[in-house]
């Protein structure tokens, strides 16, 4: 999906549940049926209770990886900062995953932190040699944006410093840490599939927020999507 920026709002943040309804109806008219049954069946498993921050990672095979887990899983929302290295997302492993899940970029971690705390999620950094909480053992009964690191040197003091928790998945090799795209995977893996087990979360999108992320995936599926979406909405 086109980058999305943290404080603008959706295009579509104007229209009723209705009216968004509606909109989609006609766009999909634009692409096709199997197209349109992957979004009937795939946007109500799609979740920003669990997110991911990105800090300032060089490798774009790397940052590909991890949004094509963030798709795998059902995580909608990626958040970059980009101190020092821009991301990349582009490449044969995202194998097209940048389409469907959201990225939003950031100059710095307060940033990114300011934003996410004023939306109720728990910041967790994670960290191979803190004594700290076991991936398995993470409490994520409110929304949970988990902290990745530069693959060389890890997280910032900065970033450190304004988590709220932090956590570790157990090793038992030689090795001292994962490979940060398979440490994402690995983490997505464990809490996506606690969260889907657990009755009392609410982890799904809200009805008009899984009609907005069809309208945003449509501008995907149809070419020159952005403006077809957008030419429609003025003719409703």
């Amino acid at each position: 999906m086109p980058e999305r920026h943290p404080n603008t709002p959706s295009p579509f943040a104007t229209l009723s549940t209705d009216q968004k309804a509606a909109l989609y109806e006609r766009a999909a008219d634009l692409f096709s049926e199997n197209k349109r049954s992957l979004f009937d069946r795939l946007a109500p498993l799609r979740t920003r209770h669990i997110s991911v921050v990105l800090e300032d990672i060089y490798q774009s095979h790397n940052a590909a990886a991890v949004l094509r887990s963030c798709d795998c899983f059902g995580v909608q929302d990626v958040h970059v900062v980009e101190s020092n290295n821009p991301f990349n997302p582009a490449g044969d492993v995202a194998v097209g995953s940048a389409k469907w899940v959201d990225y939003y970029r950031y100059s710095s971690i307060q940033e990114v932190y300011k934003n996410l705390h004023a939306k109720g999620y728990r910041i967790v950094a994670t960290l191979p040699h803190e004594n700290d909480t076991m991936i398995g053992d993470l409490d994520i009964s409110q929304p949970t944006a988990l902290v990745f690191g530069t693959e060389l040197t890890g997280l910032t003091q900065e970033a450190i410093a304004g988590a709220d928790a932090y956590v570790k998945i157990p090793m038992y090799g030689f090795t001292e840490s994962f490979n940060i795209s398979v440490c994402a995977a690995l983490s997505l893996f464990s809490l996506t599939e606690r969260m889907r087990r657990e009755p009392s979360l609410h982890w799904q999108l809200s009805d008009d927020d899984l009609l907005d992320l069809k309208l945003h995936w449509s501008m995907q599926a149809i070419r020159d999507g952005e403006k077809v979406v957008q030419n429609l909405m003025q003719n409703m």
